[in-house]
């Protein structure tokens, strides 16, 4: 990575650890998919019931196999044949991981879903949830990052699903009511109220959408 982007995301990343810390969540900022693996282990106690939701950053950074082949009761939601059961897991577990559609230079997240599951189980349910984001997702602001989802994340997203929607042929939000839609539930996270429960791993690497 050139030396000046490495520079400026450092400085950034110890921003928005400081906003996040400051809206009741941690952040921890590393330099590489397998440096933030192991800061991830290190959050899951051994026998930990864990799950995740479709996240791309939580396969790309090996984690996924890490549980598979650890001491855990992982709930493979991608490999499972009742995904609703699966998806159902979640709410009582110990962890759940995912990552962040798109994060503010001040630590707020936001993220967009279909079917809601995921946004559902970062706002209440598990007991720990713990979001690996790459350094790509940061916008300036709350404003900045709700375009950010939308224009990116969506777009992609729906086109990863082979899904019918206008965003697939345009490459933007269009703001859309179609039956095939993934963006059916906002969810803002500005702070949180239970100390010690959502964790933010930015990783200085560009990983998922």
């Amino acid at each position: 990575m050139n030396e000046n982007r490495l520079i400026r995301n450092n400085l950034l990343a110890e921003q928005i650890i400081k906003g996040l810390e400051s809206r009741n969540m941690k952040g921890y900022y590393v330099q590489t998919k397998e440096e933030a693996c192991k800061k991830a282990l290190e959050l899951i106690p051994e026998g930990s019931t864990v799950t995740k939701g479709g996240s791309m950053s939580v396969l790309e950074i090996g984690l996924a196999d890490a549980l598979k082949a650890g001491k855990y009761q992982y709930c493979d939601r991608d490999a499972a044949e009742d995904k609703r059961a699966a998806e159902l897991f979640a709410y009582d577990a110990d962890v759940f991981l995912g990552s962040a559609n798109a994060i503010s230079q001040d630590g707020v997240l936001v993220n967009i879903d279909g079917n809601s599951n995921r946004v559902s189980a970062i706002a209440y349910g598990p007991r720990k949830v713990i979001l690996i984001v790459g350094m790509n997702k940061v916008a300036a602001d709350t404003d900045a990052a709700m375009k950010l989802a939308r224009n990116v994340a969506a777009p992609i997203n729906a086109q990863r699903f082979h899904l019918q929607t206008p965003c697939c042929k345009t490459g933007k939000c269009m703001d859309c009511k179609s039956p095939d839609t993934i963006c059916c539930q906002f969810l803002i996270t500005r702070y949180s109220r239970h100390a010690d429960r959502i964790h933010v791993i930015l990783v200085n690497d560009v990983l998922g959408f």
